[in-house]
């Protein structure tokens, strides 16, 4: 009798290991596209804050490529919540090209917090052409992807 409880419990217990272990639904190609789109919004109204002719869309593009600090991945296929870093390259003024490095930190539920590394983008604080502060929109934003 109790043998066969014991083994129902196992299998119940099994199966929920099972499931609860399978794959990340964070992943880098889910969070590459989620902060490029996010950080080419961000430019488009920092860019209107600080009093700047209007960059068209069709000459900006970001790309992104995001890893998992510590950890090893051969086909570059990272997933999972906690710290990444991603590298953004864009096209600023004049066409000039563009690299920006962020600190990551992704909940499991596909929210993020990017931070500027360095001071490539100056600090939190930009000062506008008709002399006003504004936020940097890029230097701290969130963000959040589906993760089905």
């Amino acid at each position: 009798m109790w043998g066969k409880q014991i083994s129902c419990v196992l299998a119940i217990l099994g199966s929920a290991c099972v499931s609860a272990c399978g794959v990340s639904p964070i992943t880098s190609a889910r969070i590459e596209t989620a902060i490029a789109s996010t950080f080419a919004n961000l430019v488009h109204v920092q860019v209107s804050w600080l009093g700047l002719p209007s960059v068209p869309a069709s000459e900006f593009v970001v790309k992104a490529s995001c890893r998992k600090p510590g950890t090893e991945s051969t086909l570059g296929n990272y997933s999972g919540s906690g710290e990444w870093v991603c590298t953004l390259r864009w096209r600023g003024p004049e066409r000039q090209s563009l690299r920006d490095n962020y600190d990551l930190f992704v909940t499991p539920d596909g929210c993020y917090t990017a931070t500027a590394e360095g001071e490539g983008l100056a600090g939190p604080m930009l000062k506008a052409l008709d002399g006003r502060d504004v936020r940097n929109l890029l230097y701290a934003f969130e963000g959040c992807f589906d993760t089905m």
